[in-house]
């Protein structure tokens, strides 16, 4: 199954490249306008004169042609640059987004936080940081280059007035283009477009500044001067004048081709968007009805913000006016998208807003009614695990069915999974993780080791390394976390995930700094332990540090074998015997048939080099990298078994290919 997620994410790579094709041909054609304006322009100088020196006819023009290639390509590499450093959050601010904070207590905020809850965790990946905009349009987006710096945005006109299924569906289609890959290409889009919409930028500034300083030398000017001096003032200012409407010129030109270019990328995007939606949430209603109810809304989808236009080809629906027949639409019309979920649709859009009924299961339980059938039904799926296991003093889980690890293709089990998981979490817990000061307890007080001798190194390391008060919380907190469900354990990270990124810099060394030296505290790093901190530390660093995506350098993996060869030998030894590490590795490398796999014997597995394996692995085509996850999953289900060791290794592993994975729908078994 993850094979259409990274076909999707392929897809979307090749966008990218579409994009770029038509960015350089709009580059062209304004260059060659430049060039012509100016030939014009300079050969009329030359007439009217009555000097025409060819040697220098044709400089002008070709300086005036590479002033503007520089300032396109100047324009877009500092937008690109800025937006690097600052991602979704970016965006968001710019146009006006409030953030809500994990443990908002407001009854439309709150609602709308446990959806994006939810949904993060049944998708696997980290929950975003969400950003409420002051506008009556029902609208939303994301934004950021990857889920490790991904924000949604939702318009206050979204979060009041749709149902909680129609809020499901706008948010599983913002999640579709987290999964899909289509998120990183729209904030590029931003970058790359604003060169050739920036010439136009200068040409209004020069246009303001050249008219306010003819206004000046004017009113300044006396009686004295003569009127030569006039003349070559007023001449200097109409050349500088004409210069400026020429640039405004160009730039309706750039914006021409820019919106072209939005809509060319996009349309297609948001049709596989909602499909996905409906996928991920089995509800066609959900979206429709949305859709539904921007058609009957008088505010529409529009956004009044004055960089709305910017993002325009990010936002669920059109946010600003489609121009002559829609044809600079970044969305398809929406009967169009209605229809193509539900093909008998009557046409007719909802008015008003939802009955108060729709809005009452918003509660914190979230899928509480329907959730306890559907993770039953999955439960039942899976059998109890070895008993070899459990005399092993292991934590086996359940067996569970290949067919569920759906990686980037949550399914409506899922998404009922996670809302049972967080609702029967410790009440004290999840308040606690939603606020940065108690989501740093929390990570705390998951690493502490199960070993008394080992727990109480640990606790003088954190009395060493963190202030009294954390140190306190992690105390009351510990007999809660303790007793957590183990299938609890990732869900409750994800949920912290936001509140940490709401930290300052200062608290993000510190708690860095306390983080490593706790997980190393017992001299040994386990399974958990590894697992922990790439999730934490892979998803907090593009938050706090520069941090690029890994360009693919690969696009075969037979320069790669020993690295596969060690990946696919790590995942077989873990929790097994010798016999079944040798069967779990053949599971596995017979899905990599062309690299003629040999195993690593177990000695030379080591965590530590894991990770510098999958660094490099992770510069592997989108293909590859699908390929190597469901070689792994073939590896951990080769005995039919999943504990919960395999199931964090598993995880681990996924998040470092960027591989988003979904919770595993399992059964705690009897100890």
């Amino acid at each position: 199954m993850t094979t259409d997620f990274y076909q999707r994410q392929s897809d979307a790579r090749r966008s990218t490249w579409r994009l770029v094709v038509l960015f350089g041909i709009a580059v062209v054609l304004i260059m060659s306008s430049v060039v012509a304006i100016t030939f014009v322009a300079v050969d009329f100088q030359y007439q009217r004169t009555n000097r025409r020196p060819e040697s220098q006819i044709y400089v002008i023009p070709a300086i005036a042609g590479l002033v503007s290639l520089l300032i396109i390509v100047g324009g877009s590499l500092f937008k690109v640059w800025e937006l690097r450093h600052g991602g979704g959050m970016r965006v968001a601010e710019g146009l006006g987004g409030r953030r809500i904070y994990p443990g908002t207590s407001v009854g439309v905020e709150r609602r709308l936080m446990n959806v994006v809850e939810e949904m993060a965790i049944a998708s696997g990946v980290p929950v975003p940081p969400v950003f409420l905009l002051d506008e009556d349009g029902i609208n939303a987006f994301a934004a950021g280059y990857s889920p490790s710096d991904a924000v949604l945005g939702i318009t206050r006109g979204c979060a009041e007035n749709l149902s909680r299924d129609e809020l499901q569906g706008v948010i599983a289609h913002e999640f579709s283009h987290i999964l899909n890959g289509d998120m990183r290409m729209s904030i590029k889009l931003i970058g790359i477009l604003h060169g050739i919409l920036l010439i136009g930028l200068v040409g209004q500034v020069l246009l303001r500044t050249f008219v306010y300083a003819g206004h000046g030398r004017s009113g300044s000017s006396g009686g004295s001067g003569g009127s030569g001096g006039k003349g070559g003032g007023g001449q200097i200012i109409l050349v500088i004048l004409a210069v400026s409407v020429a640039a405004i010129v160009l730039g309706f030109i750039g914006t021409f081709f820019g919106n072209l270019i939005k809509a060319a990328v996009s349309r297609q995007r948001e049709y596989l968007a909602d499909a996905s939606a409906v996928q991920f949430t089995r509800d066609p209603g959900g979206i429709a009805g949305a859709l539904k109810r921007i058609g009957g809304s008088t505010a529409g989808s529009q956004l009044e913000a004055p960089n709305a236009a910017e993002m325009s080809h990010m936002y669920f629906a059109e946010g600003v006016w489609q121009g002559i027949a829609g044809l600079w639409a970044t969305h398809p019309p929406l009967p169009k998208r209605i229809r193509a979920i539900e093909p008998n649709w009557d046409g007719k859009f909802y008015k008003g807003r939802p009955s108060a009924k729709s809005f009452s299961s918003g509660q914190s339980a979230g899928f509480a009614g329907a959730a306890s059938k559907a993770t039953g039904a999955a439960s039942a799926a899976g059998a109890a695990a070895g008993d070899a296991a459990q005399d092993a003093g292991e934590v086996p889980i359940s067996l569970i069915d290949e067919a569920y690890l759906h990686v980037g293709d949550p399914t409506t089990e899922h998404q009922h999974y996670a809302a049972e998981v967080i609702k029967q979490l410790d009440g004290v817990v999840l308040e606690t993780v939603r606020e940065p000061y108690g989501a740093r307890a929390v990570v705390y007080g998951l690493l502490l080791d199960e070993q008394p001798e080992i727990r109480k190194v640990q606790m003088d390391t954190l009395q060493q390394h963190a202030t009294p008060d954390v140190v306190k919380l992690v105390v009351e907190l510990q007999d809660s976390i303790d007793g957590l469900d183990i299938r609890a354990r990732l869900p409750l990270i994800d949920l912290a995930l936001p509140s940490l990124k709401a930290m300052s810099m200062k608290q993000y060394q510190d708690f860095r700094h306390c983080f490593v030296s706790l997980a190393k505290a017992d001299r040994q790093i386990n399974l958990f332990e590894w697992m922990l901190a790439q999730v934490v530390m892979r998803h907090l660093q593009p938050q706090f540090d520069v941090v690029k995506s890994p360009p693919v350098q690969y696009y075969g993996m037979q320069r790669l074998q020993s690295e596969c060869a060690t990946l696919l030998s790590t995942v077989a030894s873990a929790g097994n015997s010798e016999e079944r590490a040798a069967e779990a590795f053949e599971a596995g490398a017979q899905l990599l048939p062309e690299l003629r796999l040999k195993r690593v014997p177990r000695k030379e597995c080591h965590l530590a080099g894991l990770q510098d394996v999958l660094a490099k692995l992770d510069r592997v085509s989108a293909k590859h990298r699908g390929r190597l996850v469901d070689a792994c999953a073939a590896a951990i289900c080769a005995d039919g078994h999943v504990t919960w060791q395999e199931a964090e290794l598993l995880r681990g592993i996924s998040d470092l290919l960027d591989c988003p994975m979904p919770p595993l729908l399992v059964k705690k078994t009897n100890t």
